[in-house]
């Protein structure tokens, strides 16, 4: 038996034997998963997807415009080659280590008994180039289904002193593949000292596809890491963050837009400070309408040694139609006395004040319900992005409009609610 086949059992013997992830798991009582049979595609034979690799299908990789580029080393691997299976999971955590994400291993024991595929970038290291020589690296990454059921994986590594600006887009079309899909998509970050990446992710699934993406960042000394996620519901779609500062001067933040309409979304984000003087804020805006469900998990982890430390969490979650269902979990674990923290968790209507000069200058409903959310979604954003605002050339006020269009706009036989 070849090397990547007993990998691939070893995984899926792990996981018969630990089991699935139980209904009471308190990172998933609100919103538990499918079983373990639908991420392995064992509950009957599911239907090919149309799509080719030469079509597009999987990891592309683009420029972002005219903007000057650094040196990108990336690796397109085959999972199911020995050699290759070894190079792209080198240095990422093995099947027994899986244990460490807690209540989500299983998970990440589904996607190595999966995984056939996946891409490895390595980003800076010139010859002989100093840190900050070569700029700015602007990149895009789109992924496109190749399965109805299937388990990809991203591993990027940022060499120190790197700066980087990453935009990962997985908008399905569905001539690409027709069929609802299953994804359970690891995404692996490493940022070198100094290092810094700003990271706009945009996940917008079909409406019957379950989707489970899990993003691990470890992040060295005075690296900086800033990510952006817009999202939207699905019969099942889980975002979970789990981001490790790992020495002194770290910075992360993270900004979650998730627009459930009738559908399923959540989104955890773990943040552990095990060095001092890091610094970490989460920030949330959940709007959910119809009969939605919605979560939002933030823990924050402060460690013994961890002096200094910075932490922040603000949840804001807004019905804006029907009757969904709304959770917001806040919480922050501090095992030091000199730190500073702070977390906060907001549910309501939309401010009547707002809506109220905005009618009185002509505006309809809709419109002015529009205008109000995509300003509370602009300025979440920067707020993640801080002193480096992402330049007008990527779109990204066009794209919180259409976003935010999409989640509003008027549906049938749905309910008016009655918060406002």
């Amino acid at each position: 038996m070849d090397l990547s086949r007993a990998d691939m059992l070893a995984a899926r013997h792990r996981l018969d034997t630990r089991g699935w992830i139980p209904r009471n798991a308190e990172n998933f009582r609100h919103l538990p998963p499918p079983g373990a049979a639908v991420w392995l595609g064992d509950e009957g034979p599911a239907p090919g997807c149309e799509a080719h690799p030469l079509a597009g299908a999987g990891w592309t990789l683009h420029p972002l415009g005219d903007t000057p580029q650094g040196r990108v080393d990336a690796r397109w691997l085959d999972a199911a080659d020995a050699a290759q299976r070894a190079e792209l999971f080198a240095g990422l955590p093995a099947t027994g280590q899986a244990d460490a994400d807690g209540d989500a291993a299983p998970f990440a024991w589904a996607h190595r008994a999966l995984c056939r595929q996946g891409l490895r970038l390595r980003i800076g290291g010139e010859p002989g180039a100093q840190r900050g020589e070569a700029g700015t690296v602007w990149l895009q990454l789109r992924h496109q289904p190749r399965a109805a059921v299937e388990a990809p994986l991203l591993v990027i590594e940022l060499q120190p002193g790197v700066q980087a600006v990453l935009v990962e887009l997985h908008d399905r079309e569905p001539l690409a593949c027709g069929q609802p899909i299953v994804q359970n998509l690891q995404v692996h970050l490493r940022l070198g000292e100094g290092a810094s990446l700003q990271h706009l992710r945009i996940v917008t699934p079909a409406a019957t596809d379950q989707i489970a993406h899990h993003l691990h960042a470890c992040l060295g000394r005075g690296a900086r890491y800033e990510q952006a996620l817009i999202a939207s519901g699905s019969s099942y779609h889980l975002q979970r963050e789990l981001i490790e500062l790992q020495a002194a001067r770290a910075v992360a933040r993270s900004a979650g837009l998730l627009l459930a309409a009738g559908a399923a979304l959540e989104q955890q984000v773990r943040v552990s400070h095990a060095a001092g003087r890091t610094t970490s804020a989460v920030e949330a805006l959940a709007l959910a309408r119809g009969a939605a469900r919605a979560v939002v998990n933030a823990h924050t982890h402060i460690a013994p040694g961890a002096a200094g430390a910075e932490a922040r969490q603000r949840l804001v979650g807004i019905p804006t139609g029907g009757q969904p269902r709304l959770v917001l979990r806040p919480h922050l674990e501090i095992h030091h006395d000199d730190v500073q923290a702070t977390h906060g968790a907001t549910w309501g209507s939309l401010p009547e004040d707002a809506l109220f000069y905005a009618r009185q200058r002509g505006l309809d409903e809709a419109t002015a319900r529009g205008l109000i959310v995509e300003g509370m979604a602009a300025a979440l954003l920067e707020r993640c992005f801080g002193e480096r605002p992402l330049p007008p050339a990527l779109g990204l006020a066009t794209l919180l409009q259409r976003a935010v269009g999409r989640h509003l706009a008027p549906t049938d036989k749905m309910p008016e609610s009655s918060h406002g």
